[in-house]
């Protein structure tokens, strides 16, 4: 494979080196990213959001840390109802009051976001799995439906290759060089798609976003937090569970999406043979998550 070059050429096509065809021209990145709105939280934190759809039901989605908006976007393509979607504290445009912060912060960022939008339904991302976690221990009976997509921690801190990769993230998004935070976001695509005019498409945009909004310095330490004390705490959440996870996914173990699987009573696991779903597996991804919605 032709090694991972930064800046991109002006294209956005695939650089190469030497003789040979350039790589395929599909695939498809994250969704642009429309008008969003601040919206002032009870507990004080102005947070951003975006509603699309009509009606009830009513979904929350909640993102994974460095991510947002524009890559929650696709995992609810095909759900009915309203959906909103927003950034955490310190993310995009949303407040970053004095921290550190802990999972307790971020639970309160998503029950704010789903008590003012009236939502019976709630999907997290990662970081927003474990903050979607932490809110049900504190109120197990708060949604209908829930979706964990790779839940990354529960109560047994990250293992050290995890907790590198996050702080080197943290750690480059501060430092504003745009080939460093290239380097390490450029390691969530697939190696097929790294010299693609799709990967470069979805690395162009999430650079763009990270070096214009940055990431708030209360977030560095998140990756050594456990988000709940006790897992078993789950075990009162009596509405239908989706938990989904990927083979070799360093970030996200598969031993976590078991984990939370078993401590809540009416979870169903799928677990995917691979990881980058959101490349190798879309279509599976998005039909998954609506109809178990849907349902």
């Amino acid at each position: 494979m032709r090694g991972f070059r930064w800046p991109p050429p002006p294209d956005g096509g695939p650089r190469t080196w030497g003789p040979g065809p350039g790589a395929p021209r599909t695939g498809r990145p994250a969704l642009p990213e429309p008008d969003t709105e601040l919206v002032t939280t009870p507990h004080g934190v102005r947070l951003e959001r975006l509603v699309t759809g009509t009606g009830d039901p009513v979904t929350v989605f909640a993102h994974g840390l460095g991510n947002g908006i524009a890559t929650t976007r696709p995992f609810g393509s095909g759900v009915t109802g309203r959906k909103v979607f927003f950034q955490f504290r310190g993310h995009g445009r949303s407040d970053a009051p004095p921290g550190p912060w802990s999972y307790a912060d971020l639970a309160r960022d998503v029950r704010a976001m789903a008590d003012l939008s009236g939502a019976t339904r709630a999907f997290g991302a990662s970081l927003g799995a474990g903050a979607l976690c932490r809110l049900l221990t504190q109120s197990p009976e708060r949604f209908d439906r829930l979706v964990f997509f790779l839940p990354a921690v529960l109560d047994r801190p990250r293992d050290d290759v995890a907790r590198q990769r996050l702080t080197a993230l943290l750690d480059a998004v501060e430092s504003g060089d745009a080939s460093e935070v290239a380097e390490v976001v450029g390691a969530e695509l697939p190696a097929a798609i790294r010299n693609t005019p799709a990967g470069w498409a979805y690395l162009r945009q999430r650079l763009d976003q990270l070096l214009r909004d940055g990431l708030a310095p209360g977030l560095a330490s998140l990756p050594e937090q456990v988000a709940l004390p006790d897992a078993r705490a789950l075990t009162a959440v009596t509405a239908p569970a989706l938990v989904i996870a990927c083979a070799g996914d360093e970030l996200h173990p598969v031993e976590v999406a078991e984990q939370l699987a078993a401590v809540l009573p009416e979870a169903t696991l799928h677990v995917y043979d691979r990881p980058n779903v959101l490349w190798t597996e879309r279509a599976d991804l998005r039909e998954r998550i609506s109809a178990f919605f849907n349902e």
